[in-house]
C-alpha cells in the first residue's frame, strides 16, 4: 500500500542535471582555457531527501566518479545499496567507530587533530594506508584546520606513516551572496594555506571549495573539483536559470481525502486561525508536519489542485492540512500537488522556502520519511 501523499523521483532528471552541469564546467573552463573540474556529487542528508540508495546508484551511472556524504552511516549505507564508485564523508570523525571507513572503502576528511590521531591508530592496526582529505577553516569556523595555525597542526598530520593526503578542500560562508566581502577573503585564505602546504613538502594537492552557489557564481574558485548538491535537484538560484537549465527532481503530490462546507464565523484547524468570512468550501489533504511540511504554510502557501491554486488554511496538523476551494470545483479524490507542475502552473520548492522565510534545502531535507519515494525512469506524468 502506498499513501495519498508521495514524492515522485524522476532519476531521468537527476541524471540530466548531473549532464547539464558537467557540460556547463567543461564549456566555461575550456573558455578560459583551463582544465575543466571534476564533480563530488553531494548526496548528504539522504540526497537532500530524494533517497540516498538510488540517488547514489544513478549519478554513478550518470558518470559520477566520487559521490559525498556526511557521516560513516550514510556512506556504508550508499555501499549497501550496490554504490562501488568513490565516496567521500565530509563529517567529523574524532567520537565515531571508524571501522566503517576501512571495511566499506570510504574517503574520510580529516579536520580536527583528533580525527587525524584516530585515523592514524586504526590504519596502523590494520597495517594498511588510508587515504583522506584535508578540510581548512578559512572562515566558516566549523571543522577544520584553522587556516592560520597550519605550521603548527600540519606537521603530525602530514607526516602519519598510514595516512595519504589525497586532496585539501575548504567551505565558503557566503557564496550564495554575491555582495558579501567574506567570501574573497576566505578563497585568499585558501590560496595561502595551499601555500603553507607546498612548504611543508606537500606542493601539488587536488583542491576543491566550490559548492552549488560558488559554481554558479565564482568559477574562478573552482579549482580542480566543484561540488555540487542542491543543483543536483534542480533548485538554481533565479539569476542562474538561464544560464544553468536545470530540471526540478522531486514533485510531491497527494489526493483530496474529504471537502466540506464551512458557514460565516466558524472556524477552521487548531487555533482557530483561520474564521470564515463568506460561505467556504474546504478540502482536507492527507500531509502535515509529520510529512515535513511546515507549520507556517498555513496563511501563506498554496497547492495545486484542478489547475488551480489553493490557499492552505486554518493550520499545518501532524497529519493533513485544510484549503481553501471555494472558487475551485474539487471532489474526494482529485489530485493535489504540494511540490511541481499542473496544469499550466508550478509551485516550486524556492517559492515554499520564500513564503515561510526559509531556504530550499530545509524543505528538501524536511519531506518525511513515511512518505513513499516512487521512482521514475522518465520525468512524472499523470
Amino acid at each position: 500500500m502506498v499513501r495519498c501523499t508521495v514524492a515522485h523521483v524522476s532519476l531521468a532528471a537527476l541524471k540530466a542535471n548531473f549532464r547539464t552541469i558537467t557540460d556547463y564546467v567543461i564549456g566555461v573552463a575550456r573558455l578560459s582555457g583551463a582544465r575543466p573540474p571534476g564533480l563530488i556529487a553531494v548526496i548528504k542528508a539522504n540526497a537532500y531527501g530524494h533517497g540516498a540508495p538510488r540517488v547514489g546508484l544513478a549519478l554513478e551511472e550518470a558518470g559520477a566518479t566520487m559521490l559525498a556524504c556526511a557521516d560513516i552511516e550514510e556512506g556504508i549505507a550508499l555501499r549497501q545499496a550496490g554504490v562501488g564508485t568513490g565516496i567521500l564523508v565530509f563529517g567529523a570523525l574524532s567520537v565515531s567507530d571508524v571501522g566503517g571507513l576501512f571495511e566499506y572503502d570510504l574517503t574520510p576528511t580529516i579536520s580536527t587533530p583528533g580525527a587525524g590521531e584516530a585515523l592514524q591508530r586504526a590504519a596502523a592496526a590494520r597495517d594498511t594506508r588510508l587515504r583522506y582529505h584535508l578540510k581548512i577553516d578559512t572562515g566558516m569556523n566549523r571543522l577544520g584546520f584553522r587556516h592560520d595555525n597550519l605550521a603548527r597542526t600540519m606537521p603530525a598530520i602530514l607526516g602519519s606513516p598510514n595516512l595519504e593526503l589525497a586532496a585539501v578542500f575548504t567551505h565558503f560562508a557566503t557564496s550564495g551572496d554575491p555582495d558579501d566581502g567574506l567570501f574573497e577573503i576566505q578563497r585568499r585564505r585558501f590560496d595561502e594555506a595551499l601555500g603553507q602546504l607546498a612548504r611543508l613538502g606537500w606542493p601539488h594537492v587536488p583542491r576543491h571549495a566550490a559548492n552549488s552557489a560558488a559554481l554558479v557564481r565564482h568559477p574562478g574558485a573552482w579549482f580542480d573539483f566543484v561540488r555540487p548538491g542542491i543543483l543536483l535537484y534542480g533548485v538554481v538560484p533565479p539569476a542562474f536559470r538561464r544560464v544553468l537549465p536545470l530540471s526540478p527532481v522531486m514533485t510531491l503530490r497527494s489526493r483530496v481525502v474529504a471537502v466540506k462546507g464551512v458557514r460565516v464565523g466558524e472556524s477552521v484547524g487548531y487555533g482557530a486561525r483561520f474564521v470564515a468570512g463568506r460561505p467556504t468550501t474546504i478540502a482536507i489533504v492527507p500531509a502535515g508536519y509529520a510529512d515535513g511540511l511546515d507549520a507556517r504554510l498555513a496563511g501563506r502557501g498554496s497547492v495545486l489542485v484542478a489547475g488551480r491554486r489553493a490557499p492552505i488554511i486554518g493550520s499545518v496538523c501532524m497529519d493533513m492540512i485544510t484549503i481553501d476551494v471555494t472558487d475551485i470545483r474539487v471532489e474526494t479524490g482529485d489530485e493535489v500537488v504540494l511540490l511541481g507542475a499542473q496544469g499550466d502552473d508550478r509551485i516550486d520548492v524556492q517559492e515554499m522556502a520564500d513564503a515561510i522565510g526559509t531556504i530550499p534545502y530545509e524543505i528538501l531535507c524536511r519531506v518525511g520519511t513515511r512518505i513513499e519515494r516512487v521512482y521514475n525512469s522518465e520525468p512524472y506524468s499523470k
